[in-house]
């Protein structure tokens, strides 16, 4: 088998929903390209498209200016 069929068919999750924009009010689909820690996950690991994790930033930006999202997340104290 050549090797470029090896690889698994990469997709954007957002293309495949048809999502034109992506608004920073729309707080369930932001959360999940945040992680605990309350940063942004790459898009290597979402597998988004260029247009779309440049539109995710941004929002995810302007959700956390607003007070939909925050910063960072739970601070877990040790000792």
């Amino acid at each position: 088998m050549p090797r470029h069929e090896q690889h698994q068919i990469r997709y954007c999750r957002l293309c495949q929903d048809k999502v034109e924009r992506v608004d920073y009010k729309d707080e369930k689909r932001l959360a999940r390209f945040i992680t605990e820690q309350g940063k942004m996950v790459p898009r290597r690991v979402t597998r988004t498209c260029g247009r779309h994790q440049r539109q995710l930033a941004e929002a995810i930006k302007r959700a956390r200016f607003m007070a939909l999202l925050p910063y960072v997340g739970r601070h877990h104290r040790h000792g």
